[in-house]
């Protein structure tokens, strides 16, 4: 947001543009890892999910263990790419 010099603000500096940064609380939650954990779907299917960077690995503590819940962007391709692999791969054998 930029807001024009006001004249009747003495403190301010004439012809000076003030820039205003616009933070969403909903995505500073998003990222509060104080409110996270380890995503449980990753951990029992990835066998690279230890090596995963940490924030990769957690997911908002709020929502259960899906893709959207993870807190970084690669965490939550990874997800996905674990999801399709499990839907596309072929159906185990079960002893009957």
């Amino acid at each position: 947001m930029t807001l024009p010099h006001n004249r009747a603000n003495p403190c301010s500096p004439p012809q000076e543009l003030l820039f205003v940064e616009h933070i969403d609380p909903a995505v500073i939650y998003r990222f509060d890892t104080r409110s996270s954990r380890p995503c449980e779907f990753c951990r029992e299917l990835d066998p690279q999910f230890p090596q995963r960077r940490p924030l990769d690995q957690m997911v908002a503590s709020s929502r259960k263990a899906i893709a959207s819940a993870h807190l970084t962007e690669d965490g939550y391709v990874r997800h996905r790419m674990l999801e399709l692999r499990r839907i596309t791969s072929p159906a185990p054998l079960t002893a009957a």
